[in-house]
């Protein structure tokens, strides 16, 4: 009889545990997944101001086409992605388009002048500064539930629900080979 009730007590303790670190990593993965959704808002933002832009810009850089190009087939890229890692991907090719894009733009002085532009410039400049505060915030969710995913005992039952560890949002490899060369000082 006591034999019986030690086991149901440990049953039930088991039950409750898995319940809990179930529940936690429903949160983190929620957590992750709101985090995701508030940089979706702004990259939407970002990508509907990408053909203002360009319009702006089309008529100083005709002859610059591969460059307009480049950074309108990144956005169309960008926006038929599906998943978070998809996304992710995509939105690092357009970012390392869109850094090629502001080096052509640097040798149109009458370009920078221009009242459209610099209020697109400006725009834009406001919607990445947003990007990086929730990017930040997506890796912190995408930490604190690989952590989890990746600790005993919580581990036990990511494994049961076949959960792995997710990717951090990075700059990407073409963005981490510019930022890895010393940068071009002009006076």
């Amino acid at each position: 009889m006591i034999a019986g009730i030690i086991i149901a007590v440990v049953v039930l303790i088991l039950i409750l545990w898995y319940v809990s670190a179930n529940n936690k990593l429903v949160a983190l993965k929620n957590n992750r997944e709101n985090a995701w959704a508030d940089i979706d808002v702004q990259l939407k933002q970002r990508y509907d101001l990408i053909p203002q832009l360009i319009g702006a810009v089309k008529g100083y850089m005709d002859h610059e086409s591969d460059v307009l190009t480049r950074v309108t087939a990144a956005r169309s890229r960008a926006l038929s992605a599906t998943s978070i890692n998809d996304k992710v991907l995509a939105d690092n090719e357009l970012g390392a388009a869109m850094s090629a894009f502001n080096i052509q733009v640097e040798a149109y002085p009458e370009l920078k002048a221009n009242t459209n532009f610099m209020h697109l410039q400006t725009e834009i400049s406001d919607i990445e500064n947003k990007l990086a505060a929730v990017r930040r915030f997506f890796n912190s969710a995408t930490r604190e539930l690989n952590t989890a995913i990746e600790s005993i005992p919580t581990n036990i039952v990511a494994n049961i629900k076949k959960m792995t560890t997710q990717p951090m949002f990075d700059v990407g490899v073409e963005q981490r080979a510019v930022m890895d060369k010393a940068p071009e000082v002009k006076f």
